[in-house]
């Protein structure tokens, strides 16, 4: 049965906000799969995504993509 009560809290919609210079801002909580089949998982109510690996914490953005002064 699609849909069903048990189904809606997997189903359930996600926010994306998509920055140029930045990482993915995603409402959370988030299971992320690696290219590796690897699961991590984060629990907080938003998430920043790392989309320039240059991340020592990747998949999570730690900032690294910033020009430094």
């Amino acid at each position: 049965m699609p849909n069903s009560p048990s189904d809606r809290s997997s189903d359930a919609s996600r926010r994306v906000t998509v920055q140029r210079k930045g990482p993915l801002l995603m409402e959370g909580p988030v299971e992320v799969e690696l290219e590796d089949g690897s699961v991590v998982t984060s629990d907080r109510f938003r998430v920043a995504l790392c989309t320039c690996r240059r991340s020592r914490r990747y998949p999570w953005c730690d900032t690294s993509h910033r020009d430094r002064a």
